[in-house]
């Protein structure tokens, strides 16, 4: 059984016709986003979209808690290499580096809860995707599995 948010019944028509999910308490937009590993199991998330500078800077800072089916996902455009770090944020994460063609380049699991080390891509990445803390090890998630959400 689908969890509710994930139900037709919470999708919302966008501006451009493609679903979107009721907005989060953050007020961010929220999309469902899968994981297609290369076992070709798939791994369905909720995920906000910080798409503004503002948004993307704030990310899941002063966050509690994060359900293991969500997250939040930075498009960049145009793809660029990417730095994050964990100032403020009081969870661990995995932060998936995800290229422009969707496939996932590196992984950074259970990021230091308010650590200042940055944490970058390595390469040119059209989106990073922020999850629990030891989420990809547990659901097998690799470099190379395919990244899809509505963007």
């Amino acid at each position: 059984m689908l969890p509710l948010a994930l139900t037709a019944a919470a999708c919302q028509p966008s501006n451009d016709g493609s679903p979107t999910l009721e907005r989060s308490a953050a007020g961010l937009q929220q999309v469902p986003l899968t994981i297609r590993t290369a076992a070709g199991k798939e791994h369905k998330f909720t995920v906000e979209v910080a798409k503004s500078p503002a948004e993307q800077e704030m990310g899941l800072m002063n966050r509690q808690t994060l359900a293991p089916d969500h997250g939040m996902i930075f498009p960049h455009d145009p793809p660029r290499p990417a730095s994050f770090w964990m100032k403020n944020t009081l969870i661990p994460l995995d932060m998936i580096f995800v290229r422009p063609d969707g496939t996932i380049s590196s992984i950074a699991e259970n990021t230091v809860p308010l650590s200042l080390e940055p944490v970058t891509s390595l390469e040119t990445v059209g989106a990073v995707l922020e999850i629990p803390g030891g989420r990809s090890s547990e659901l097998g998630i690799k470099a190379g599995d395919k990244v899809e959400w509505v963007h």
